[in-house]
């Protein structure tokens, strides 16, 4: 078996596949790449046994095989070359041969047969979706989802596919993000819950792709495929928590402001809240915003007034200041309205502008009791 290729492509490649291998596998195998070669394609692919991934490359060869090779090695020596060919070449003494420009290197490898093979999904539901939809869709939800081990269906991010259009969630209880795209729609109804991992590593590729992602499920497996890529990943099995009941429908108060205006506020006053509940005061009153913070323990204490357009009764809320700031920081649009019922049920944000059609974002945050 030997193959030529270019060594920053290949690395490229290996670079994106080494993001699915774990740290510490319990199966020695999976700390390796599987190359499979089939003449002119060689096939690369990476797995933690819950996620798989591969790469196709076009090469020059005429042999065909498979071998596993240790990725962290490899990853390491193709770092240090510079754009040129290389050969591999697999010798029968169980060491693979990279040959270039300026010498050769020998690794042990295994045989290809020992990786475990991807699952292949029986009669699956298919959708297209756009990249740069997938990649916005996962990068406004994703922070939102959990790390509850007793709570699984919550560690991921929940996707509603139906006619109308495409909803993604994500919640941990004290929040939770809706978005959902009117513009792009699937065939049947379907819905799946996807775990964090698989996601990150979409998230990261898709930001610079433009091609439209085929994604096919069925009740246990989701694959993504794309450009010269596949993703398999095993879904969260489980029932996602009724999210539109958690969503107050009338909310009489609305406060409309600057997002980066309250963005900044809130974080200079956060500094001075306790470093337990990161308890932070909203006070509205007219056309008046009164943010404030109070660490009892050390006499800490801040207070920011910020001008705002305000409609409905005069209120105190209060928040923990993290969760504002993540969804804050995640909003991408000059304005945002904060709407409210009562203090102790959550507050609604949405932002007001920057948003193409068919686009929503709903993020809800639970208050916290205030201690007056």
């Amino acid at each position: 078996m030997k193959f030529i290729v270019s060594s920053s492509y290949l690395l490229k490649q290996l670079q994106v596949l080494g993001s699915v291998i774990n740290s510490n596998n319990t199966l020695p195998i999976l700390d390796n790449f599987l190359f499979e070669l089939n003449t002119t394609v060689l096939t690369v692919s990476a797995s933690d046994l819950e996620t798989t991934m591969s790469s196709t490359i076009d090469i020059d060869s005429t042999s065909t095989g498979s071998v596993a090779v240790p990725a962290k090695l490899l990853l390491e020596i193709l770092k240090t070359f510079p754009e040129q060919p290389l050969t591999f070449t697999v010798e029968e003494n169980s060491t693979i041969e990279i040959s270039s420009n300026s010498g050769k290197y020998a690794l042990a490898y295994a045989p290809g047969e020992e990786f475990p093979k991807s699952v292949q999904l029986e009669d699956p539901s298919v959708t297209l979706v756009p990249a740069d939809v997938l990649a916005t869709a996962v990068s406004k939800t994703i922070f939102a989802a959990g790390n509850d081990d007793l709570r699984p269906v919550m560690s991921g991010v929940f996707f509603q596919f139906s006619p109308e259009g495409l909803i993604f969630v994500a919640t941990d209880a004290h929040k939770l993000v809706k978005y959902a795209r009117t513009d792009v729609k699937a065939s049947q109804v379907a819905d799946f819950i996807m775990p964090k991992k698989p996601l990150t590593i979409l998230k990261n590729i898709l930001s610079t792709s433009d091609a439209e992602i085929k994604i096919e499920y069925n009740d246990s497996n989701a694959t993504f495929s794309f450009d010269n890529y596949v993703l398999m990943c095993r879904l969260i099995d489980g029932k996602y928590p009724n999210y539109e009941a958690v969503i107050p429908k009338e909310n009489p108060n609305k406060l409309l402001i600057d997002r980066q205006q309250f963005l900044s506020s809130v974080k200079r006053v956060a500094i001075f809240s306790n470093k337990t509940t990161h308890q932070i005061r909203l006070k509205i009153a007219g056309t008046e915003l009164n943010i404030s913070a109070e660490d009892i323990d050390y006499s800490n204490k801040a207070e920011e007034r910020l001008t705002c357009d305000y409609q409905g009764d005069d209120m105190q809320i209060g928040f923990n200041s993290r969760f504002l700031t993540e969804m804050l920081t995640n909003l991408q649009s000059d304005e945002i309205m904060l709407e409210m019922s009562l203090p102790n049920r959550a507050g609604i944000l949405t932002p007001v502008d920057g948003l193409e059609d068919g686009e929503t974002v709903t993020m809800l945050v639970m208050p916290v009791m205030l201690n007056n």
